[in-house]
């Protein structure tokens, strides 16, 4: 299992476009459960409404853990992504 965590730096937040780009990158790592958290509250990194039902704002810090074989490659996509988009 591998974790990392991100504050978002976005203006906006995670809204519809990010939310969706992020989707589609998670969507290529079929054989690793990749999940995203704020608060407390825990959804599946593919699915977009709810990943942005997350109300990510500027400021919020979402947790994302990685549990499969493609954990590692997962895990370091989806931080480039963060840091990058978000």
């Amino acid at each position: 299992m591998k974790k990392f965590s991100y504050v978002i730096t976005d203006n906006e937040g995670i809204h519809a476009r990010p939310a969706g780009q992020l989707v589609k990158l998670v969507k290529e790592f079929k054989d690793t459960d990749i999940t995203i958290a704020k608060d407390g509250k825990v959804v599946k990194a593919s699915k977009t409404l709810g990943v942005m039902s997350l109300g990510a704002k500027k400021g919020s810090e979402v947790e994302f853990v990685f549990e499969g074989p493609s954990e590692e490659a997962a895990c370091e996509a989806v931080s480039a992504f963060m840091k990058e988009n978000l």
